[in-house]
């Protein structure tokens, strides 16, 4: 059943949608080991050896929107909100750097305090002061917003548009749109940014289709890198029971797969999976991914930024997780990235 898919992927051809759905069939059974090695096979031959990290710094848990899954939400009561000074990212930034890390990722919920001219005025600062590619992910804003930010440096941008099934998306989202959503992500690459989205996988009343959908999605939009992770919902939510659907190597297989389908861009080995089983990320690593994104966010707020439950490296230091992915990686005998880790999609596009 693989020998038609193995062919496609020598041959450079793009799989399609029952390829997709075959192969997803298949991470039931005793043959997705092969799945894994071949995605495995092809970052290698695309990306190398190379884990590249970016480092998250989450400066605030302030967040106007309430997807249902998510702990953060603006109407869960039960969160201790915070907001990192403009002093402190910067000053992390630097520590960042300083950790041998090449890019960092500012992450925060949909917090409008952090408005245009605010965040503009931190990134440029980074830029001014170190030499980190600067990864924002800071929700929905309006183009001339991305522009802008664009303008004073920033890099890339993530924009998780979660699932490509609009009613499921809805059902979720209550105060969000899939067509502003998506066209955000659109505004981001037309501008010139390198441009992260992805999806969640095992979301409720979401079948094999969807996944399907949502990877075939990714490939359409052309995303520099993909991030997916399970669908682990917060318990202080309306989806709040954690029920998964699936299992650590059918998850960790969707990523497998992802690489099988967008061989050019990047794609993280996210913590939730670590959260799924310990040390999951390092296997994400062996079957597709070449990603590694560290917490970097100082200590004292890490326990407050809980988008799911049992969130791991929430007691630990910035220091103590730089040192650990380090041990990770070059434990499976991966080199750690050099340089800011652009995009490869770029790359073959100019090629």
């Amino acid at each position: 059943m693989l020998d038609k898919i193995k062919e496609k992927i020598n041959n450079n051809a793009p799989l399609d949608k029952k390829d997709i759905l075959k192969l997803i069939a298949l991470l039931t059974t005793e043959k997705k080991q092969e799945i894994y090695n071949l995605a495995d096979n092809l970052r290698a031959k695309i990306m190398g050896d190379e884990v590249f990290i970016r480092a998250i710094i989450e400066f605030s848990n302030f967040c106007r929107k309430n997807c249902d899954y998510c702990g953060i939400r603006g109407k869960n009561k039960n969160v201790k909100r915070y907001r990192m000074t403009e002093e402190e990212i910067i000053d992390n930034c630097l520590k960042v750097e300083k950790n041998g890390f090449t890019t960092v990722v500012l992450q925060s919920g949909e917090d409008m305090y952090f408005n245009k001219e605010k965040m503009g005025y931190i990134i440029s600062e980074i830029k001014a002061k170190t030499k980190l590619a600067i990864t924002v992910s800071a929700g929905e804003r309006d183009i001339e917003t991305y522009k802008f930010w664009y303008d004073c440096g920033m890099d890339r941008y993530l924009l998780r548009f979660e699932t490509s099934n609009k009613k499921i998306f809805q059902k979720i989202h209550p105060d969000d749109d899939f067509d502003f959503r998506i066209q955000c992500i659109k505004n981001l690459k037309s501008i010139g940014v390198q441009t992260g989205s992805g999806f969640m996988i095992g979301l409720p009343e979401a079948s094999f289709e969807d996944i399907a959908d949502d990877i075939l999605l990714c490939r359409e939009l052309a995303l520099d890198m993909i991030g997916v992770g399970p669908f682990i919902p917060h318990p202080d939510t309306p989806l709040g029971v954690n029920i998964l659907k699936y299992d650590f190597d059918f998850y960790s297989g969707i990523i497998a797969i992802l690489r099988l389908v967008n061989p050019y861009s990047h794609i993280p080995a996210t913590t939730a999976f670590d959260a799924l089983q310990k040390n999951g990320r390092d296997l994400l690593l062996q079957r597709g991914a070449n990603i590694f994104m560290p917490n970097a966010t100082p200590q004292k707020y890490r326990k407050f930024y809980l988008l799911y439950p049992d969130k791991p490296c929430v007691d630990e230091g910035a220091d103590d997780c730089s040192r650990c992915v380090i041990y990770r990686i070059t434990r499976l005998g991966r080199k750690i990235g050099k340089g800011p880790g652009h995009s490869v999609l770029n790359k073959k596009n100019d090629a």
